[in-house]
């Protein structure tokens, strides 16, 4: 696997449009449900245990996270959607927060949405791939928790999830993944390759 998405730091966090950071390089942000094993994923991702927090309650972060790669590339964490437990107010104050981001920031070049591979394509998803389809943004879904499954369950998640992704739009693609057990991982390095067009990560593969 290469060792290019180990080298992501943490560079800064962002409240407001104000506090991103200068809109230089190329960037993939993550998307998904508050409970999908957003910020595993990405650790998993880069092999790092903490490089993403991880929170005992769901959704509560109301940051973007930016981590560093060489050569200019960033991973972007997103807050986590489909909580229960925030204010109205706070959810309306994030949904402009995120529709800004996705609209307006000339640097991202693909998005990643997780789904828990046991409930994937739920209604925040659906709005989240309508939104996103509207603004022609790449996305790329992956099915977490894949070791919840067994193998022949995890693909019958995949094969529907990838003809209802078909539906909304032919170019989006889906893999399975688990961020515990490390099923999937260069697959996701593969996708995000093809988006930030990395050419680093070719030198660096072991």
């Amino acid at each position: 696997m290469s060792t290019f998405y180990r080298q992501a730091s943490f560079l800064q966090s962002a409240s407001t449009m104000d506090t991103l950071p200068p809109e230089l390089g190329s960037e993939v942000a993550f998307a998904g449900r508050s409970n999908a094993g957003k910020s595993s994923t990405l650790n998993r991702l880069c092999q790092q245990k903490s490089l993403a927090r991880t929170s005992k309650t769901p959704g509560r972060t109301q940051l973007i996270n930016f981590f560093g790669l060489p050569e200019g590339k960033f991973l972007v964490d997103l807050p986590g959607y489909g909580y229960a437990k925030v204010p109205e107010k706070v959810k309306r104050e994030w949904q402009r927060f995120i529709e800004s981001y996705l609209t307006q920031r000339s640097p991202l070049c693909g998005l990643v949405i997780v789904m828990d591979i046991r409930r994937p394509m739920l209604e925040y998803d659906l709005n989240m791939l309508a939104w996103t389809n509207t603004r022609n943004l790449p996305v790329h879904v992956v099915l977490n928790k894949s070791d919840k499954l067994k193998h022949g369950q995890a693909t019958t998640m995949l094969l529907k999830t990838q003809k209802q992704l078909k539906e909304i739009n032919p170019s989006y693609t889906a893999q399975i993944y688990s961020a515990l057990k490390g099923v999937g991982v260069r697959d996701l390095e593969k996708q995000l390759d093809s988006w930030l067009k990395a050419d680093s990560v070719t030198e660096n593969e072991t």
